[in-house]
């Protein structure tokens, strides 16, 4: 079933969205885990799944097998179906191990997923009890990881939204929170633009569990990540009011996001652009290295991890493509209204999928690059067509102005190769 709907934005003309509800290539949540472990230092996350699970989260992450990761499998096996185990014991008796041996932990997240979901187990009960017996040396949160989801991220967004409303109260003056999981490089660049224009400013998630940021009535906060749907209700419900920019990718997205912090607590236009003059002029030269290979060159963007829409428009407005189709798995139009603002007039943009049209529509554009979830990718890639694997794009550095040439870089090396295999 195929809907056609209009979203008006500010800035372009009314923009046709495919509103399409019928197959569709989903990657697990779980994989979530393998930057949310990297990022909050002393956080351990106990998978409770199957052995597919397992291996999923094993080798998407390339943990070596002598390796002591910050993540695990509590697998639920055929007893625990059957009904000769009581499967509460059992994962009472797995964390209880897992503690004694990692007296390092001191957040554990029990994570869901497909199996856990699917047999109805209450891992919001099991947080709670385990809470009890192991506060205040441990703190025991849970998440749905589920490959149900619509897409893979909305794994950092469950986790995040179960961090948030653990949050304590915050009752002084007005703070900036940014949310969403970023590299430290990245994270460390932000905070040193904000700290020079005089705002403080805290991260969720934080690196260590007693680092997570106080939210409350004088919160704002800045999203950082697209995708943080839950997140972001459950700072508003905190009191926390969201400002509203565009995504910071490339030198103009970055400007605009960060420019949204600076009017808020009134930071005047001189300042802020003396401080951020020469990083933008960096990353401007940075990406005109790249509008010549890719400038005129046309791109389609399948549904796979809702940074569609911001890459979108740093492709069109920052490297000269051309978009041909720019497919979403869900269209906030609150959290993108900033970017729908700045897509060219008429973009063709899709919501949710029906992979076996769409991948009609791909074909028979023929774009000079294609981005899409693995599945897809290596057939595309032995029909002719140039790929760059969506994922990619989540577990690499790409925000900010330092950043801005490395965004360019994964779209101009496919195509690059590409060019030079046809010689």
């Amino acid at each position: 079933m195929n809907i056609i709907s209009n979203i008006k934005t500010t800035g372009c003309e009314t923009a046709p969205v495919l509103r399409e509800r019928g197959q569709r290539e989903v990657f697990c949540g779980l994989t979530s885990i393998v930057w949310l472990h990297r990022k909050i230092q002393d956080a351990f996350f106990l998978v409770v799944g199957s052995r597919t699970c397992a291996h999923l989260v094993q080798s998407a992450a390339g943990v070596m097998i002598f390796a002591e990761p910050r993540f695990a499998t509590a697998i639920i096996d055929e007893r625990d179906l059957a009904g000769l185990a009581d499967i509460d014991d059992e994962l009472d008796r797995v964390v209880n191990r897992l503690l004694e041996r990692r007296p390092e932990i001191k957040m554990l997240f029990l994570v869901g997923s497909c199996p856990s979901e699917v047999i109805k187990l209450d891992l919001k009960r099991a947080a709670s009890r385990l809470n009890r017996e192991h506060l205040p040396n441990v703190r025991v949160l849970n998440y749905s990881g589920s490959g149900i989801e619509t897409t893979f991220t909305q794994g950092e967004d469950a986790c995040l939204a179960s961090l948030a409303e653990d949050l304590p109260k915050y009752t002084g003056k007005a703070n900036l929170v940014i949310a969403g999981s970023l590299p430290d490089a990245v994270e460390d660049q932000f905070t040193r633009y904000l700290k020079e224009m005089g705002i403080d400013v805290s991260f969720l998630p934080g690196r260590r569990s007693n680092a997570m940021p106080a939210v409350g009535p004088n919160t704002v906060f800045l999203m950082a990540q697209p995708f943080l749907g839950d997140t972001a209700r459950v700072l508003k419900e905190k009191g926390a009011t969201a400002l509203q920019a565009p995504f910071p990718f490339g030198a103009e997205g970055t400007t605009l996001w960060l420019k949204a912090a600076a009017t808020h607590f009134g930071v005047l236009d001189t300042v802020f652009e003396k401080i951020t003059s020469a990083p933008r002029q960096r990353a401007e030269l940075a990406l005109s290295k790249f509008k010549k290979s890719l400038g005129g060159k046309s791109i389609f963007f399948f549904p796979d991890s809702q940074l569609e829409l911001p890459l979108a428009r740093f492709a069109s407005r920052e490297l000269d493509m051309k978009l041909v189709e720019v497919g979403t798995p869900y269209l906030h139009t609150q959290h993108m209204a900033q970017e729908l603002a700045l897509l060219p007039a008429g973009t063709m943009l899709s919501e949710g999928q029906d992979v076996d049209k769409q991948l009609d529509r791909c074909r028979a554009a023929r774009p000079d690059i294609t981005v899409c979830g693995l599945g897809l990718a290596n057939p595309l890639e032995a029909e002719g067509l140039t790929t760059k694997w969506s994922i990619e794009l989540v577990f690499s550095p790409i925000h900010g102005y330092e950043q801005a040439g490395d965004l360019a870089g994964l779209f101009a090396r496919p195509i690059a190769r590409s060019e030079r295999l046809a010689v």
